[in-house]
């Protein structure tokens, strides 16, 4: 990338300096701001200041501090984050010689947007409480939703089952015994009818666990709004749509990556267009932070595959700030509470550089880094599955302190299966809480100016940024991935996270350390496993009742429109209206797209 963090042209970014025990030669930065500069310039502490501090600090290392060590001695010899970032004993202003209020932390709402996208964050409106919920039949999934929009929740989130996000109809036989069992199953516009009826899709937001077929359920929203009357300039909302870290880390994806990117890049085009409250996208980090990433390559990966939807969509005649910003993220709320607040400013701070210095946005609405964060799946232990109450709870704080737009809490039993009612209760209680109890809500960016997480801040970002450094060298992510190097990365990760568990480096309560209750009994949720069968018959009578030379119609001219230069949506939404299945549609794209071939990576 190249840009230097400050300026913004040449030079590489430094490691924040650890300047204990040694002369200064940079001053640290006040919060008081010049006289009349509304736009927060900083004052320079004194030199002797800092000087003064250095010196008190040696002295209370040689003094109180050495005689603390002789009683009582530390637990361990290093002290490190979980992405291995050392952990100081003490953070004072001598970490943070080099930062510059302005440059660096600013206000929020105001670029680099450390502090926060909106001036007034969660004091105006708090984030979108959006529990994922799916499973079974529409119907059973429509049920679920009202449940929790009567129990305060203030936004949808659709998780769809494994033939769904593979483009296969749930009689195919390739996906048996998987049809309704980690997701709902959408067929045709019939199911997304029932998935969606007597919801309010003029009022409510609506987020859609979906990939490889993004567009093609995008399209069947849009028709039952239709339907409803509601215009698609009313829809508000998000598609995943992120392609590329399905390459990295899940493997649900169809097509190979040039054609899954016109996939990409015409739905950013026809949202710019036709969807203005939509977004096209949600960059995840999530999964690739599910299978074992650190918290700097959940970051540095996630910002690599934006800048590589951000270069294609360039390539593909789009202004940047024409669709930049109906871009969203999605990331992972982790147990470790300073380094996960520390990394969603570092990203936030880090995607507003990159999309001003970079791509040369001019719209303020193209830097900024909104997101939506999952508390951490992997996190959740079966053994004393109770605990998860807790570690839900504290991810949940670190999402909010680090600024999150909306928020997904997991419920206690989602190691042992599918959530229940009471569990699903229980999550959305952890925000409303956390929301209307704790006070965290009431300041702006609370840690900020924490010399410990403004020092993670920036060790984040200067990591993450290597990262995206070493990938540009490499061709961009495409091409790392092609290689291997990012699979490669998260395996190493994983593996050590693997070790440390092992070792007892890392401790997790019930599973390697206080294992001695009894398992407490925890209610399972189990998906019928009549919803298969269902679910099949009812596929038979869409397929029955509509008009078969119109569906014949509809798919002729998606394959022509997938062979030609055209935006891809306006077929595939005539193939929806139609009753197209969500097979078919791929199946006519797979004739003229192909599909991936995994690459093994050791």
């Amino acid at each position: 990338m190249g840009e230097d963090r400050g300026q913004g042209s040449g030079g590489t970014l430094a490691k924040p300096p650890r300047l204990a025990g040694r002369r200064l030669t940079r001053a640290v930065p006040s919060p008081r701001l010049y006289a009349g500069g509304g736009g927060g310039g900083a004052v320079s502490v004194a030199q002797d200041e800092l000087e003064k501090i250095d010196a008190l600090k040696r002295a209370w290392e040689e003094g109180t501090l050495r005689k603390a060590l002789a009683r009582t001695p530390e637990r361990q010899a290093e002290f490190a984050t979980t992405a291995g970032i050392p952990l100081d004993r003490v953070y004072t202003p001598l970490h943070l010689a080099a930062q510059e209020y302005e440059r660096d932390l600013g206000f929020p709402g105001e670029y680099p947007f450390t502090r926060g996208v909106h001036p007034t964050m969660y004091r105006g409106r708090l984030w979108t409480m959006r529990q994922y919920a799916g499973f079974g039949s529409a119907e059973e999934t429509n049920q679920r939703f009202r449940y929790l929009l009567q129990q305060g929740q203030t936004g949808l989130s659709v998780a769809f089952d494994l033939p769904t996000q593979m483009g296969y109809d749930s009689d195919h036989p390739m996906v048996a015994g998987e049809v309704g069992k980690v997701g709902v199953a959408i067929d045709s516009l019939a199911d997304m009818e029932g998935l969606l009826q007597g919801l309010p899709l003029d009022r409510v937001s609506t987020s859609m666990t979906i990939n490889a077929t993004a567009a093609i359920l995008l399209c069947m929203y849009i028709a039952v709004a239709e339907q409803q009357g509601v215009s698609r300039k009313q829809l508000a909302g998000t598609i995943q749509n992120d392609i590329l870290k399905e390459y990295i880390a899940r493997g649900t994806y169809i097509f190979p990556p040039v054609p899954s990117m016109r996939l990409i890049t015409d739905t950013f085009a026809f949202c710019a267009a036709e969807m203005p409250r939509w977004n096209s996208i949600s960059v995840s980090g999530y999964h690739i932070r599910e299978a074992g990433a650190t918290a700097v390559q959940e970051v540095a990966f996630t910002l690599g595959d934006g800048i590589a939807y951000v270069e294609a969509a360039v390539r593909a005649g789009l202004s940047v700030d024409g669709f930049a910003p109906q871009l969203a993220f999605f990331f992972n709320a982790h147990n470790s509470l300073l380094e996960e607040v520390a990394k969603f400013r570092a990203a936030r701070r880090l995607w507003a550089r990159v999309m001003r210095e970079r791509f040369g946005a001019r719209d303020p609405r193209s830097w900024m880094l909104r997101f939506h964060a999952q508390t951490a799946g992997s996190a959740l232990t079966a053994q004393q599955p109770e605990n998860n109450v807790v570690r839900v709870a504290l991810q949940a704080l670190a999402a909010i302190l680090g600024g999150c737009q909306s928020l997904h809490t997991n419920s206690r039993d989602e190691a042992l299966g599918l959530p229940t009612e009471e569990a699903v209760r229980i999550a959305l209680r952890t925000q409303q809480v956390l929301a209307h109890e704790s006070g965290v809500a009431d300041v702006v960016d609370p840690l900020g100016g924490s010399y410990c997480v403004e020092t993670l801040t920036d060790r984040i970002e200067a990591e993450a940024r290597a990262y995206l450094e070493k990938i540009d060298q490499m061709g961009g992510m495409l091409r790392a991935i092609e290689l291997g190097f990012v699979q490669k990365e998260v395996q190493e990760a994983a593996y050590q996270a693997q070790r440390a568990l092992e070792t007892k480096r890392q401790i997790v309560v019930g599973v390697n350390e206080f294992v001695g209750e009894a398992a407490a009994r925890v209610p399972v949720f189990v998906v019928d496993e009549r919803v298969a069968a269902e679910q099949c018959r009812r596929l038979q009578a869409v397929r029955a009742r509509r008009d078969g030379h119109r569906v014949q119609a509809a798919r002729k001219r998606l394959g022509e429109a997938a062979a030609g230069p055209g935006n891809l949506l306006p077929a595939i939404l005539e193939a929806v209206r139609a009753s197209a299945t969500i097979g078919e549609i791929c199946d006519s794209l797979r004739a003229v797209f192909g599909v991936h071939e995994e690459r093994v990576v050791f």
